[in-house]
């Protein structure tokens, strides 16, 4: 991978000019806030700046901001170098492309499988997508056939768990586990086979007998007999950190997100596992966007620097980051990817495409708990808490991620 390696403290791909150092120490941690001190003001004059047609004062804070030492040593200072970057990007967009190819490289699926390896509030979130789906087959306890749906594996040790949890819950029947996936841009077929193979190895241990299918279909194609599902299946679709990067009607009047979610609801799944950041990222004003960005990837990146794991690890996730961040700030229109939505506007969108809440169980909330106390390294992983139908995790006074189940 040409990513991080060992050896080596330069970033590559977009934002080769900034430079990491190992972390040294780790200062106390803050309460995030846009305008906490003045460096962030300036981001924001700047956005604000750009905003109103008014790039050469824009690019006048930029250069002086530019000039400040910054060693890229703690969170705090990785930020600033991000959307410092970011904001150069989309003044200089020739001298500093912005990133939009690279969100759909192997190098950045690395990244990201990093950070949600890394971050407690995320792997808690695919514990609760896991609760969902097995709490919808134990509503129907006349089969053992689960079909998991899934349009992006984007964390494999997801299914590592849920084969786990098969097997102790199958209580001599042996347990069937189909899980569909669909093959595109980011996840190709190559790499979706090697997950295949490694979760056949896993079942062979587990004694669950698992069926992995890779289609490789235009949306328009999607039906339950082009997906290979079976009357007496529990159907599941597994929707994590999936939708945010489709286009909506803001982008394309064909709206591919509402399609997929409108085509996913006549499948007939017995759950929907929806999990999405909690960022209002997608259609709020550049200023807007940018204050918000700088709320949750301060969060997000000093809950990184809290958490346990290989620095190397750290490094790769907090690249991805940097990616993200940057298109989000750097892009917009069809370039923009990273266009992330607060839960509820994920609710309305759902509720629009005939989706409706699944309320949880306590016991699947007593267990989510648990399970963040126990996989959080510093208290500053927030307990978890129900909001409108959502589990939602976070670091200190900031919300990351949002579980939710529909049917």
């Amino acid at each position: 991978m040409s990513g991080v390696s060992k050896g080596s403290e330069s970033v590559k791909g977009p934002f080769r000019r900034l430079q990491r150092s190992a972390v040294e120490s780790v200062e106390t941690p803050v309460q995030w806030s846009p305008v906490s001190i003045s460096w962030e003001q300036s981001l924001v004059e700047a956005a604000t700046a750009i905003y109103g047609g008014r790039v050469d004062v824009a690019s006048q804070i930029l250069r002086r901001m530019s000039a400040m030492p910054n060693p890229m040593s703690n969170s705090k200072q990785k930020l600033m170098g991000y959307m410092l970057s970011a904001l150069e990007s989309r003044v200089s967009p020739v001298d500093y492309p912005p990133p939009v190819a690279e969100l759909f490289t192997e190098e950045h699926v690395l990244s990201v499988q990093s950070l949600y390896d890394m971050s407690p509030c995320f792997r808690v979130g695919f514990m609760a997508a896991n609760r969902a789906i097995l709490e919808a087959l134990s509503e129907q306890p006349s089969t053992n056939k689960l079909h998991v749906i899934d349009f992006d594996i984007g964390r494999e040790k997801q299914y590592h768990n849920l084969l786990a949890a098969l097997s102790i819950s199958q209580a001599g029947n042996q347990s069937t586990l189909k899980i569909t996936t669909l093959a595109d841009s980011i996840n190709g077929e190559e790499r979706l086979r090697m997950i295949g193979d490694r979760l056949s190895e896993l079942t062979a241990k587990e004694g669950v007998r698992l069926v992995f299918n890779i289609v490789r279909q235009k949306l328009s194609e999607l039906s339950r007999d082009s997906l290979g599902c079976e009357p007496d299946e529990v159907l599941a679709v597994n929707l994590a950190f999936k939708l945010y990067r489709m286009p909506d009607k803001s982008v394309s009047a064909e709206n591919p997100r509402y399609d997929l979610l409108r085509r996913v609801k006549g499948l007939g799944p017995r759950v929907v596992t929806l999990l999405e950041q909690e960022m209002n990222g997608n259609t709020a004003p550049f200023p807007m966007r940018m204050e918000e960005a700088l709320v949750y990837y301060g969060a997000l990146l000093e809950s990184i620097e809290y958490s346990q794991g290989d620095q190397w690890e750290r490094a790769r996730a907090e690249e991805g980051l940097s990616r993200k961040l940057g298109n989000l700030v750097a892009c917009e229109g069809g370039d923009r990817v990273e266009r992330c939505e607060v839960f509820g506007k994920w609710r309305d969108r759902m509720g629009m495409a005939g989706f409706e809440l699944k309320p949880q169980v306590r016991h699947v909330a007593e267990s989510l708990e648990e399970a963040l106390r126990c996989c959080r390294p510093n208290s500053g992983f927030r307990t978890m808490k129900e909001e409108n139908g959502g589990f939602c995790f976070g670091w200190r006074g900031r919300t990351l991620i949002v579980a939710s189940a529909w049917r």
